[in-house]
């Protein structure tokens, strides 16, 4: 019984319930996820005039911008921490199953597709993680802040009744459906490391699922360790992935060209309308793009919530800025890494499959070793990640006890045995039903909410005229 209401939830969040004829005879299948983050995307970027072209280089600035109290919040994240921490759940399997599952259904059209997905979710994702902002409260057991779309939505719905209430029932919905969501993960997590390993180097899954269940227990078990791992792993994991993307690049540079003429060409061909094959292309591209990037579905603002910025409109530049770098620079390497391979070796892979030839055929043994590797790290970001995510989600709904804090992070720790030995089990698609619910009940009431964010930014740009103004009446001065 349990395990049908699952599927049928999953098939209510992820089913197609449109399909639009495309010449060809093919069709354009749309699930309830993509008729709510599509068009909440291209709201937003109008609502904010194209922010993600126009405010690019605001959003690489605001990752130095100082905390708003110096050192009276000690425990507070700075901005690049918060990047760092909602880059580590972004920068996950996804981005390299997920990229390659998308080019093996879509073909190179689908990256295309993926590019401007992500420019849209940038602006939803400067939207919620301005109101996580706005939004947040102090910490009282880990220090610093915390928040999120609980809280956002927990303080809209208070204003909207008029009164003071414990908690709100949209809103512990969404804290319940980010825990479930979470949990679903962490069984993924551990099964995608366990097999790569013993496809790599011949590693009983056991073994490898104990150890990795060992290691997680040691940092998230501790108070603060999460980020202080996070801030080493994130970015060494992502400069090593991009340098190895930069030397297949450089070693296949004359390839290039005709890369992206594969990609555009497959994003708009009349081969791929004609063949009723269109739809594959576009939705593949908008899927990957949508649900890698996470934009709107509410997990990023729990750690952009954690900052002490000194206007709330920076962390939601940063917060863009992470949707750029998941699917701009991370998905497009992993595309890269494939499309640059001789289309001989790849035709009728799919899959791992895929990408592993791919790698074999740039740099022999060792890119599946890498492969492997890289995917543990992305992986393992991942599950610590989303445990600090559910820090807030805890508090919001069983208050401020250690104890229920532990439970969970033990819970997630069992999720993570378990997946790592079992080849499949239903509670997988609780992540994505986690997921799908969570996006339902942020993205509402992110339009019920824009007018916030909106006005934040409108403040932070006059701010910045003001102060463009004023050096140049200094400089004035002194000439």
């Amino acid at each position: 019984m349990i395990v049908q209401l699952i599927e049928n939830i999953y098939q209510f969040l992820w089913g197609e319930w449109i399909h639009v004829p495309l010449p060809g005879g093919g069709s354009l299948g749309l699930s309830l996820l993509i008729i709510l983050l599509l068009p909440a995307g291209i709201v937003f970027t109008i609502k904010t005039k194209f922010l993600p072209i126009r405010l690019f280089p605001d959003m690489v600035k605001a990752l130095t911008a100082n905390n708003k109290n110096g050192k009276d919040e000690k425990s507070s994240l700075s901005s690049l921490q918060t990047l760092i921490v909602s880059t580590a759940t972004r920068v996950g399997m996804g981005n390299l199953t997920g990229v390659v599952a998308a080019i093996s259904a879509g073909g190179a059209g689908a990256v295309f597709w993926m590019w401007i997905t992500a420019l849209l979710g940038s602006s939803t994702a400067f939207i919620e993680a301005t109101l996580a902002q706005l939004h947040k409260e102090k910490d009282p057991l880990y220090g610093g802040y915390r928040g999120g779309p609980a809280y956002y939505i927990h303080h809209f719905m208070e204003e909207r009744q008029g009164k003071k209430k414990k908690h709100t029932l949209i809103a512990v919905l969404f804290a319940i459906s980010g825990l479930i969501c979470w949990c679903g993960i962490s069984q993924v997590v551990s099964n995608s490391v366990a097999e790569s390993f013993h496809n790599a180097f011949h590693i009983p899954t056991l073994y490898t699922t104990i150890v990795l269940v060992i290691v997680a227990a040691v940092i998230v078990l501790r108070k603060n360790a999460t980020v202080k791992v996070l801030d080493i792993v994130v970015p060494i994991m992502a400069v090593i992935y991009f340098g190895i993307t930069i030397f297949v690049i450089l070693t296949n540079l004359p390839s290039i060209p005709g890369v992206f003429a594969r990609i555009f060409k497959e994003a708009f061909g009349i081969r791929q309308v004609a063949a009723g094959g269109f739809g594959a292309v576009l939705m593949n591209g908008v899927k990957r793009g949508l649900f890698s990037n996470e934009a709107g579905s509410g997990s990023a603002p729990c750690a952009a919530a954690a900052a002490d910025c000194e206007r709330p409109a920076q962390m939601g530049l940063v917060q863009a800025l992470g949707v750029f770098i998941d699917t701009i620079v991370i998905c497009s390497c992993t595309a890269m890494l494939m499309l640059l391979a001789p289309q001989n070796l790849t035709n009728g892979l799919t899959g791992m499959n895929l990408l592993q030839t791919a790698m074999n055929y740039h740099l022999g043994g060792f890119g599946v070793v890498f492969i492997a590797v890289i995917l543990w790290m992305f992986s393992f970001s991942t599950f610590l990640g989303i445990l600090f995510y559910a820090r807030s989600n805890v508090a919001y709904l069983f208050g401020d006890k250690w104890g229920w804090q532990t439970a969970y992070k033990v819970l997630a720790l069992v999720m993570l045995f378990i997946g790592g030995i079992q080849t499949y089990t239903f509670v997988w698609d609780l992540g994505d039903v986690g997921i799908g619910l969570m996006t339902i009940f942020n993205i509402f009431i992110l339009y019920a909410m824009s007018g916030q964010a909106i006005k934040e930014l409108k403040n932070y740009e006059e701010t910045k005229k003001k102060s463009i103004e004023e050096r140049a009446y200094a400089l004035q001065e002194d000439e």
